[in-house]
């Protein structure tokens, strides 16, 4: 195989498929990331998008096929040796998952205290993804008294804070109004700019087809359908 096709691939998938009891979710999944790439996955809902970005952040385990990380099978890989790979990756969710009872900055801050990083160091970091997601004035406020577009600009805060080297984001518009879809959709590509790799699953084609250069993954009963370039 060509080096120059190879040589910036981070992530590479054979065969995957994943079960859930008797449905199969993930069917022969076979996928090349490349290193600073951006992915839309697209497919209507229950098409397995979902499932696919739990697997390429390490969130879930695939039921067959195999799976490369910088050229490392997850297989050889020591359970020991997950939380550190995790790490690499930065995830949002359509639903937030923020923790209600902290405040923003706690939020953001536990990826950074998960890692062991020191106080003035988490401070600063914080601080920063605050500013630049909007959101420093409402470092004290709780996720309930905010809006849904606060709310999924905290999530992303979240998920940059740790200087991942890919994010994935999960429907991160579905539930938003077009401007704050906009505001989201905006603040990824500028970090997949900084040279992240971001993969976005979103039933939300035209959006993302008019506003984003990447790679188009289309999936429909678990399966890829097509690939092809949005320009």
């Amino acid at each position: 195989m060509d080096d120059k096709k190879t040589k910036n691939l981070i992530m590479r998938l054979f065969n995957v498929r994943k079960r859930y009891g008797g449905i199969l979710a993930l069917n022969d999944i076979t996928l090349d990331i490349e290193q600073g790439e951006f992915i839309l996955i697209s497919g209507p809902s229950g098409a397995g998008k979902s499932t696919l970005l739990k697997i390429l952040g390490l969130a879930e385990k695939a039921s067959e096929g195999q799976i490369l990380i910088d050229g490392m099978n997850l297989a050889r890989i020591s359970s020991s040796r997950l939380p550190f790979l995790r790490r690499r990756f930065g995830m949002v969710f359509q639903d937030f998952k923020l923790i209600p009872n902290r405040t923003v900055y706690e939020n953001v801050a536990l990826v950074l205290e998960a890692a062991g990083e020191n106080r003035s160091y988490i401070r600063k970091k914080v601080m920063q993804v605050l500013r630049t997601t909007g959101m420093e004035k409402k470092q004290k406020a709780l996720p309930p008294t905010l809006s849904g577009g606060e709310q999924q600009r905290v999530a992303v805060a979240r998920a940059v804070v740790g200087n991942p080297s890919v994010i994935l984001a999960d429907e991160p518009t579905g539930s938003l109004d077009a401007t704050s879809a906009q505001a989201i959709l905006d603040f990824l590509m500028d970090y997949h700019k900084k040279g992240a790799t971001v993969l976005i699953a979103s039933h939300n084609l035209h959006l993302l087809e008019t506003h984003v250069r990447g790679r188009n993954v289309e999936i429909c009963d678990g399966t890829i359908k097509r690939t092809a370039t949005m320009l």
